[in-house]
């Protein structure tokens, strides 16, 4: 059969995090036959999630595209993150679909990152179709589940026809849907639904110029740098002269392999029809948002727009007594470069010089610690400073990021949600009992006291508590947010850390470090039980005499050392203070090393 733009459907999946977008495509890719009985993706789940960190986290970072075939159709699937840190992949995305399926947890209902996303498709016009997925859920409240998202299109439709969506149900874990809760063996209704419900392309394929709108890239060491999106007009050949147009400049260049999408891999073709998504080599100097197209005088396609980032971060090289020994990339230039090659990508990040090294802000601290945890497994030796709000000036007025923070938990820790959002000035919004006899809160909050808060309600709800957050616009500045901790336990001489040492120092906080591991007068070794900082040497070694002045003198009981992540970490630096980030080490230190300056500069300050 020759492939037509009406045999093309385009459709992104979206929803919040954790409620079933990946998973439903892993049954769409099984249940179309795109592997065989014996292929291991077979016995796979989350197919689509290939990065290391998206099977450790549980979430999708990054967007990715596939295509299966269905009764003769084609249908290009685009699998959309589902926290909002990551929102900047589901904008960029969301260009190449003509119609969406949300995907709404039958027990949780639309949560703040349903309606980010829902509003993104629904601005662009494009058709939606509502799956209420996990109804097996013993707490599922499906008929209020369906009343929230009424209420929902009603709150975002940008035009009446928005407001006639289909519904369907499932249980994407098992591979079933149907038009009722009595549902189907398989997932055949969803596949109906995206021939009959989702529109084909709006294009025109006989056009006698070509556009495609680059919205993703990727790369590898065969054939270079790739460019994928979606053809808005015209065909596009293998080994055809094109223009690469951004702003008001253009490039010449020449496609040189044009590739469509199969299943989990690509399949060369020698032309590609409007309407159809793309991935072609040749044009490496194309970026995201750029134009290519033929023709002599071809104008652009509208560019992505993206919300502004509301978090900095300082990232730099190493400057620890321990620089240099346990990483492959430790040089200033060296991050740069990596830095600049991030940005082809991961569009929502912005990056500007600050000292020795770079301000990068992006859409929140997840979005920043995904980036340096994948520069720490590729090599990186890197410093990183206190996460810092992106101020904007509003008709004269400096104004910070607010947001709109859903905390879910059970009754016993509602004092506890209660006490710490209340220290942090966040405005209480609402609050309801669910269905599942959890409480609800909606509060508003800036973004700066939302730093730290997550691993701080994980410990106070012994890590039951269910939080997500969207940027819900901003407000005048009235007074600098300053997080409390307790001082910090801090090392004051270089060595190696000893068992008798970190003995007498357990009594004096909350240790971060084992015995046996390599220290440098300045790094933060734990946190003290007092509010200030308090420098200790955890070198020292036992006198070796033959006087006992205890019967248990030999025996050491150290209390285990609490080992933080990542994020952690990142939480838990105040302003003059840094991580040290290396392929095998986290290690917190402050700015000045030596203690004589550091105290005479805080006097100053």
């Amino acid at each position: 059969m020759t492939l037509n733009k009406d045999l093309i459907r385009n459709v992104a999946i979206i929803a919040h995090v954790d409620h079933g977008k990946t998973t439903l495509v892993d049954g769409l890719l099984k249940q179309s036959h795109t592997f065989r009985d014996n292929q291991a993706e077979m016995q796979q789940t989350l197919i689509m999630d290939s990065m290391d960190q998206e099977h450790e986290r549980g979430i999708t970072i990054t967007a990715k595209q596939t295509c299966v075939y269905y009764n003769g159709y084609k249908i290009n699937i685009i699998d959309t993150p589902g926290h909002a840190d990551f929102s900047g992949e589901v904008e960029r995305t969301l260009n190449m679909a003509d119609g969406v399926f949300l995907i709404v947890d039958a027990q949780e209902g639309p949560m703040p990152q349903t309606k980010f996303v829902l509003s993104k498709a629904l601005a662009l016009k494009l058709k939606p179709v509502v799956v209420i997925n996990k109804i097996d859920k013993p707490a599922a409240r499906i008929e209020e589940v369906k009343d929230e998202i009424e209420s929902l299109f009603l709150e975002l439709a940008t035009d009446e026809s928005q407001l006639n969506y289909p519904i369907y149900y499932a249980i994407a874990r098992e591979g079933k849907a149907g038009k009722t809760t009595d549902l189907d063996d398989d997932l055949h209704v969803i596949f109906e639904s995206i021939i009959n419900d989702i529109p084909a392309p709006s294009v025109d394929e006989n056009a006698a110029d070509a556009k495609l709108l680059v919205a993703a890239l990727a790369s590898d060491n065969y054939l270079g740098k790739y460019c994928i999106g979606k053809i808005f007009s015209g065909r596009l050949k293998k080994n055809q002269n094109v223009k690469i147009l951004h702003g008001d400049s253009s490039k010449n260049a020449k496609i040189d392999n044009l590739f469509i999408y199969k299943g989990l891999g690509k399949e060369e073709v020698n032309e590609a029809i409007a309407g159809d998504i793309v991935s072609i080599t040749g044009v490496s100097e194309a970026n995201i948002g750029d134009t290519i197209a033929t023709g002599e005088n071809p104008e652009a396609l509208p560019t992505i727009e993206l919300e502004a980032p509301t978090l900095s971060i300082y990232i730099g090289p190493n400057t620890s007594p321990l620089k240099g020994k346990e990483g492959e990339f430790t040089t200033s230039r060296q991050i740069a470069e990596r830095l600049e090659k991030e940005l082809e990508t991961n569009i929502a990040l912005k990056l500007q010089p600050d000292g020795l090294g770079y301000k990068v802000s992006g859409r929140g601290e997840l979005h920043l610690s995904v980036l340096i945890e994948t520069m720490r497994r590729e090599g990186y030796e890197l410093e990183a400073g206190r996460p810092e709000v992106v101020y904007r000036d509003i008709d004269g007025k400096k104004c910070e990021p607010i947001e709109s923070l859903t905390i879910e938990v059970s009754p016993e820790f509602v004092g506890a949600v209660s006490q710490e959002l209340g220290i942090r000035k966040a405005d209480l919004k609402s609050q309801d009992l669910t269905s599942s006899g959890t409480t609800r809160f909606v509060y508003e909050i800036s973004t700066a006291a939302l730093i730290g808060l997550r691993n701080n309600l994980l410990t106070a709800t012994k890590g039951t508590v269910i939080m997500s957050s969207i940027p819900s616009g901003y407000r005048p500045v009235e007074s600098k947010y300053r997080p409390e901790r307790n001082g910090a336990l801090i090392a004051s001489e270089n060595g190696t850390s000893t068992a008798y040492a970190l003995d007498s120092a357990q009594a004096r906080g909350v240790l971060y470090i084992p015995p046996q591991v390599p220290v440098y007068q300045g790094m933060i070794v734990g946190l003290s039980n007092k509010k200030d900082d308090l420098d200790i040497n955890i070198c020292r070694e036992k006198q070796l005499t033959n006087m006992r002045t205890h019967a248990s003198d030999g025996a050491i009981q150290l209390t285990p050392y609490t080992q933080l992540s990542l994020e952690q970490c990142l939480d838990f630096l105040l302003d003059d203070e840094l991580l040290e980030v290396t392929p095998k080490s986290l290690r917190l230190r402050k700015r000045q090393l030596d203690p004589v300056k550091r105290k005479r500069e805080n006097r100053a300050n």
